[in-house]
């Protein structure tokens, strides 16, 4: 994103792919415009939070028209820097890294996984996917050649802090981190944590305890950010 639009709520940003992804299923289908109300009900975020996170951006719709399709996609696209392609590191070549290999985001062309790595050395060079292995070993001089700044770890908790220190030193700017353990980084870095459990743990606490009236798509969000 452009650096005015990182100003926007957090809560926002984040919604923003979605919006983005839907938009692309309706160009495809050969859709020209869109309610709020379409929108809602597609992407499961309430009317008035997505008129809330366009206002932010401008006069994006016209009341009694609804939203251009082309043109949102359009914003969108260069808004979330879809004309360039986002290279980004794997680190823990287990079962969800070697899913992440195959996936390799296949249907977002803005983003790659360029190279893994893996501390067993059974595994370094290999490719999954077409994706070259390499063992940890070689972080530090592959990642300095490639100028990445996005890194994915799916490492066990136990290694998993030592190796955010060594792609702090290599200047990493952002880590998707699907492990387990709550990782310290500089404010200059950015992460992401994701535990599957715990999220698969919320799901079925608002199942038990929550009607579908009782909370609204944005705010289960909120709560569970």
């Amino acid at each position: 994103m452009s650096q005015d639009n990182m100003k926007i709520p957090q809560a926002t940003a984040k919604r923003l792919p979605l919006y983005y992804r839907f938009l692309k299923n309706l160009h495809s289908s050969g859709k020209q415009r869109v309610s709020s109300k379409e929108l809602s009900e597609a992407v499961k975020v309430d009317s008035a939070t997505i008129r809330r996170d366009f206002s932010y951006f401008g006069a994006l719709g016209k009341k009694g028209y609804g939203y251009n399709v082309n043109y949102l996609l359009t914003f969108f696209r260069k808004t979330l820097d879809q004309d360039e392609t986002t290279k980004v590191i794997l680190i823990g070549v287990g079962n969800l890294g070697t899913a992440f290999l195959h996936y390799n985001f296949l249907k977002n062309n803005n983003t790659k996984i360029e190279m893994a790595f893996d501390a067993d050395p059974k595994k370094a060079g290999q490719s999954i996917g077409e994706v070259p292995i390499y063992s940890m070993d070689d972080l530090e001089l592959k990642v300095k050649e490639s100028e990445i700044e996005v890194a994915i770890l799916t490492v066990p908790a136990g290694p998993a802090q030592a190796i955010t220190d060594r792609l702090v030193d290599l200047k990493i700017k952002g880590i998707l981190n699907f492990t387990p353990a709550r990782l310290n980084v500089p404010d200059r870095v950015r992460i992401h944590h994701i535990d599957l459990a715990v999220e698969l743990q919320s799901l079925i606490y608002f199942l038990k305890h929550y009607s579908d009236s009782d909370v609204e798509p944005s705010q289960l969000e909120d709560i569970l950010e």
